[in-house]
């Protein structure tokens, strides 16, 4: 099995399922990753331009390798529409075997 802590999900919001969408198609055909979760209508609570913000979004859960993750950052800061978008990455402690090998063998 592959070490677990060379996987990482990263997270990001987008505006809307659209853009959630392309965001995950781009990212998928420049093999950084190997799953886009879209989950929508997540309703977002933030401190933008010094006041509090509300909004809805959808967000994507990505599966990748810490290899990969470089490149699937600069893809999302080049693709995304927000000024500051959210990109967050989170160690994977532990996963099933076939998974984790496939998430491998996805992105390269």
């Amino acid at each position: 099995m592959k070490n677990p802590s060379k996987f990482a999900l990263v997270l990001v919001t987008a505006p809307d399922l659209k853009t959630a969408r392309q965001l995950a198609r781009a990212a998928l055909e420049a093999k950084v990753i190997a799953c886009a979760n879209l989950v929508p209508a997540i309703e977002s609570h933030y401190w933008w331009q010094n006041k509090i913000e509300r909004g809805r979004e959808v967000l994507l859960v990505l599966k990748t390798t810490r290899a990969r993750v470089r490149a699937l950052k600069a893809l999302v800061l080049t693709l995304h529409p927000y000024e500051t978008p959210e990109f967050v990455v989170l160690p994977i402690a532990g996963g099933s075997r076939a998974y984790l090998d496939w998430v491998a063998a996805a992105v390269g």
